[in-house]
């Protein structure tokens, strides 16, 4: 009987499994949408029950797709959104909502409602901040604690377990409290080196000593490796929502850009050969984009998280660069052009997303990929419509444009889409240009996510950080991280580096640059550093001004 492994991972707008055999093949997918409730005053949240019933969904379509029995699979692992999950004792949700609806029991990675939390945290200058890049962010779950504390003190007294997301979807599967190494160092201010574990000094400091009294029993009192096998695998319960056997091996969760990162940066080169995952930069492009750089000794890199020991490949070190907004950056200035509607109408004529069908249009008119960024030579966008998370660690920085005319056809919207993928890549080689300052040196950068098939968005990112872009062989490194999960746990591989070896390769290199872009590039970041002094320069002249309109 053949042997297969699923991994669900689960977004910000939407749940995925996937299935695949013991070599890495994909051999199904499935997605369902997940609700999310969005207010003002950056309020993002989201319901657990849902987004288990989403899972359960997903998983069940994509065995079917496979068209392979439950008893085939041979483990399962979970990844997921930053984001935090409130339960009572007995498991019921509690309500992180200001309208006390229960079934919102999920601050999302991006609600950024825990800004002054964060600085508060941040003011401590604790010892502990020294690893997450100097600075927390709001996007974080110890800032997120405290705002319930202050603000939602009843929730936060009810509650009987705080869990990250994934680790909340490993409870559900199999009623372990176990909590995965890679969500509580890289999101809970856990201390993985050298038996550091949870400081009470930082929780004392930061006004969460409740933590300290209980003896860390609601945020995590055992922490084991990723893949490491979860109870006696899947209850009768889980794996009835599920469609699988109960006692299905589970493994510990990872966080859903680690997951990318697990499933890209290992693989296979051309030659057979075995990876340094030293040498790779991952890059992991969804709603947000994280940036993951790998090393054997502890690298400090002002404002950007990390150094994390085991934060993703085991007994490695990581620092986790990101930016807040990345496909919902490009997705809201696409939305927000006045031709979006005549160019949704004329994808949809074409078969394609309005992403695909930007993209033929100019590569078409441009000739060549590499060129087509010359089409935003007049255009400059700081994308940054939720703060910069790196290297700057600036929440309350917000985008800028500049440039725009009042043109609304469809061409204009493809100058304004190429000049915010440009804006991305200008971001992104900032983050690396940090590190390299650091000591964290790459050649190569794998991308994986959606929007990681774009040849334009490769070579963009090519082009402007002077690093080979390369694909991961399989087209949903994500899911094949989080299976990865599951066939450790199902014994099919011995450790996740083996698993990484054995189940994953690089596939397609990015293509040379084309001549006089590097100058380009070159002058449109001195464009995009200036849209930066704008944002810094226009908060200091408005800062401490009071007055505001009635109600």
């Amino acid at each position: 009987m053949p042997q297969a492994y699923i991994g669900v991972d689960v977004g910000t707008t939407s749940t995925r499994a996937g299935v695949f055999d013991e070599a890495g093949n994909l051999l199904a997918t499935a997605r369902h949408p997940i609700r999310i409730w969005h207010e003002a005053g950056d309020i993002v949240e989201q319901s657990s029950s849902d987004i288990w019933d989403a899972c359960s969904k997903s998983v069940r379509a994509a065995m079917a797709e496979a068209a392979i029995a439950p008893d085939s699979v041979k483990g399962i692992g979970f990844d997921a959104t930053c984001s935090l999950v409130v339960l009572g004792k007995d498991g019921e949700p509690v309500t992180v909502s200001g309208s006390g609806d229960s079934q919102r029991n999920v601050i999302v990675w991006m609600d950024h409602r825990a800004t002054t939390e964060a600085r508060l945290i941040n003011d401590t200058q604790d010892d502990v901040l020294r690893y997450v890049g100097g600075s927390i962010s709001p996007e974080m779950e110890m800032p997120k604690l405290l705002w319930l504390k202050r603000h939602l003190r009843q929730s936060f007294d009810a509650a009987g377990h705080f869990f990250d997301l994934a680790d909340y979807l490993t409870w559900r599967a199999t009623g372990s409290l176990q909590r995965s190494t890679c969500t509580v160092t890289c999101k809970w201010n856990y201390l993985a080196h050298d038996g550091g574990g949870w400081s009470a000094p930082f929780f004392q400091r930061i006004g969460l000593s409740d933590f300290v009294a209980e003896k860390y029993a609601r945020i995590g009192t055992e922490i084991v490796a990723p893949g490491t096998r979860l109870g006696t695998g899947l209850t009768r319960t889980a794996a009835s929502d599920l469609g699988l056997s109960a006692g299905t091996p589970v493994g510990a969760s990872l966080i859903d850009a680690h997951a990318g990162g697990i499933g890209a940066i290992g693989g296979r080169d051309a030659s057979g050969g075995t990876a340094d995952v030293c040498d790779r930069l991952a890059y992991i492009m969804g709603t947000s984009a994280c940036i993951m750089a790998t090393t054997t000794e502890p690298c400090f890199v002002p404002g950007v998280w990390g150094p994390y020991y085991s934060g993703m490949v085991p007994n490695f070190w990581l620092n986790e660069g990101g930016q807040s907004a990345a496909g919902a950056a490009i997705d809201h200035l696409l939305r927000s052009h006045a031709g979006y509607a005549e160019a949704s109408t004329a994808a949809r004529k074409d078969g394609l997303d309005i992403i695909d069908f930007l993209e033929k249009r100019i590569i078409a008119r441009a000739g060549d990929v590499s060129r087509a960024a010359l089409l935003a030579r007049d255009i400059h966008v700081l994308p940054e419509f939720i703060g910069n998370r790196s290297p700057y660690a600036d929440p309350d920085t917000r985008a800028v444009i500049t440039g725009l005319d009042l043109d609304t056809d469809i061409g204009a919207m493809e100058r304004l889409f190429v000049a915010g993928l440009c804006g991305l890549a200008y971001g992104l080689a900032e983050v690396n240009e940090a590190f390299a300052a650091h000591g964290v040196h790459s050649s190569i950068m794998i991308m994986g996510g959606g929007a990681s098939r774009s040849p334009l968005v490769r070579q963009i990112m090519a082009d402007t950080t002077g690093l080979t872009v390369a694909l991961p062989q399989t087209r949903e490194p994500v899911l094949l991280g989080a299976a990865m999960l599951g066939a450790v746990a199902g014994g099919a591989f011995a450790s996740i580096g083996e698993t990484m070896a054995k189940m994953s390769a690089l596939g397609r290199l990015s293509e040379p640059t084309a001549p006089g872009m590097a100058e380009f590039h070159s002058r449109k970041r001195k464009a995009y550093k200036m849209l930066r002094e704008v944002d810094c320069g226009s908060r200091e002249a408005m800062a401490g001004f009071e007055l505001t309109l009635p109600g």
